[in-house]
């Protein structure tokens, strides 16, 4: 029977690897039962890389997937980039037996610009070209604002009717923020994505406090922003159609990932999203 695998976007694990090392986090995240990661916000510095690879190898734990930006999030912002690092991202990923690469978001000033966004797609679809010659899948994460629709077509849309190469990480917490259902989009994409991100879509509480209901403008803020990212199997998202859809349409990992917990520990929040997919007929894909 044909499965996927479910992993760890390690993004949210960014301050464990800050206090435990990525060595020791790895290990925890072998405790919990997974069995692949995604490395994301985190350091590629020649100790961590190292680091990673040596607990991937000891605990039989895959690096499915890594990161990087194709140009600086914001004009003059320090960092690694594939424009500027292409050999040193590459030699990275070539360590971890990595053979998928990833952007995590538009860069912030080219948001809300439909024709400078289409410039950078083309940058990148350029530049997965050029990593394919090193066996290098490059992946597009989307949020809500590529829902934004022009002459009936979301942008998300326009991206992939416009590249051949490049694919998408599809997250379907974002999906549905964005007023999609995530089973309609990933059944589009179909041979488009290897990569996607669960986390659940809840309703969080609305703490209204005396000095709120002074200031209507304070209570609209916190009226209008109650949407959590929750645990999966901790909202209203449908993960057997999800997962199933998924499958179907090619994706291999299936990456878990919250990107506020809510002063939860994010080692406890992994467990009960592993525990629901457990629960839901999935333990064979850890």
């Amino acid at each position: 029977m044909q499965k996927g695998k479910f992993g760890v976007q390690m993004m949210m694990l960014k301050g464990k690897v800050e206090e435990l090392g990525a060595y020791e986090t790895m290990k925890k995240i072998k405790d919990l039962g997974y069995q692949c990661v995604e490395v994301s916000q985190i350091p590629m510095t020649p100790e961590n890389v190292a680091e990673l690879k040596r607990a991937s190898e000891d605990f039989n734990i895959e690096i499915a997937a890594c990161s990087a930006a194709l140009e600086p999030n914001m004009p003059g912002m320090p960092g690694e980039t594939l424009a500027t690092d292409f050999e040193k991202i590459v030699n990275d990923c070539k360590t971890l037996n990595c053979n998928f690469l990833r952007i995590g978001m538009l860069p912030l000033h080219l948001m809300g610009n439909k024709d400078k966004i289409m410039e950078f797609i083309q940058k990148a679809e350029a530049m997965a070209e050029k990593l394919a010659e090193h066996n290098i899948e490059l992946y597009y994460h989307n949020h809500h604002i590529e829902f934004e629709q022009y002459d009936g077509e979301t942008l998300l849309d326009i991206m992939k009717n416009h590249t051949s190469k490049i694919g998408f990480e599809l997250d379907v917490h974002w999906i549905h923020r964005g007023g999609e259902n995530p089973v309609d989009v990933i059944n589009r994409f179909k041979n488009r994505t290897s990569l996607i991100h669960l986390k659940d879509y809840r309703i969080g509480h609305l703490d209204v406090k005396e000095e709120d209901l002074k200031d209507r403008g304070e209570f609209w803020t916190k009226f209008t922003n109650v949407i959590e990212f929750a645990e999966v199997g901790q909202g209203s998202l449908d993960f057997k159609e999800i997962i199933e859809a998924g499958l179907k349409s090619g994706s291999k990992y299936f990456l878990i990932e919250q990107d506020d917990t809510y002063g939860r520990d994010p080692f406890e929040s992994l467990k009960i999203s592993a525990d629901y997919l457990c629960d839901l007929g999935y333990s064979d894909w850890f």
